[in-house]
């Protein structure tokens, strides 16, 4: 059954606008996911749903099947209007659906590996938009899981959700300090290539076929002297312009691309 919400004073439509401070979403152990896409992909990721909004009218449309699958589940759906829907959701947005969903908690302990993984790691990343085009990236390029140390925006944050499409649901993503990462890894046997623009050497002359992580830092200030220190190894990407370096979700796309090459998956 589809109950309808009508009021903007509502008491749920209010917990979800709450939960667009970071501070609510770690007190309910709640995140907001909006987009047919991302919606999907939360639910395929098997996680738990405690509600979902859907608008039909105005300029909103929703995914029929999805909804009907979410229904099938047990899933409380509302069916609110334009003026309900829109004090939701983050705007310019056409998809009239969105989830509140349980925060995926996992672990460098429960983290599940290949013996053979690639790995990305991304210290001090503050924009939701290139750690969503990160973990775009490492979806399509099957990239075992995302570290993600000493972080500056909430990994369920709604805008990491929405730039990565869903993505945060299909990578193993984890956050943790810039000292835990680096045991894990040793631990592991997994080599770390920092990416570092005053590296002597290329990314594309190391050998990237075995167990590895490349690390990435942020765009304003690099990598840590944490990480300089304890990386195996340096690369750099060439640079034949004016600019010294690239977008941090461009640079981990050319090195996990090579990583994959080399070990004849493309």
């Amino acid at each position: 059954m589809i109950e309808k919400i009508s009021s903007l004073q509502n008491a749920g439509i209010k917990r979800v606008v709450r939960l667009r401070t970071k501070k609510s979403r770690e007190a309910r152990g709640l995140t907001i996911v909006e987009g047919n896409r991302e919606v999907r992909q939360a639910f395929l990721a098997g996680l738990r749903f405690h509600s979902v909004y859907i608008c039909r009218e105005g300029v909103y449309h929703v995914d029929e099947a999805l909804a009907k699958e979410l229904l099938d589940a047990r899933v409380k759906i509302y069916d609110t209007g334009c003026a309900v829907f829109g004090k939701m959701s983050y705007g310019d947005r056409v998809d009239g659906i969105l989830g509140l969903v349980e925060r995926p908690e996992v672990t460098l302990e429960n983290l599940k590996l290949s013996a053979n993984p690639l790995i990305v790691v991304m210290e001090g990343v503050e924009k939701p938009g290139n750690l969503g085009a990160v973990l775009r990236t490492c979806d399509g390029a099957g990239v075992e899981a995302l570290i993600v140390c000493d972080e500056k925006t909430d990994i369920y944050n709604p805008n990491v959700i929405r730039a990565s499409l869903g993505a945060v649901f299909a990578v193993q993503t984890v956050s943790c300090t810039n000292k835990e990462a680096v045991e894990f890894l040793r631990m592991k046997g997994v080599k770390t290539f920092a990416a570092v623009v005053q590296a002597k050497e290329f990314y594309y002359d190391k050998d990237l076929s075995g167990p590895c992580a490349i690390v990435m830092g942020s765009e304003q200030d690099g990598l840590s002297d944490l990480w300089r220190r304890s990386a195996d190894d340096a690369v750099r990407i060439p640079m034949c312009g004016k600019v010294d370096s690239l977008n941090v979700s461009v640079s981990a796309a050319v090195m996990v691309y090579e990583a994959l090459r080399q070990r004849g998956k493309i």
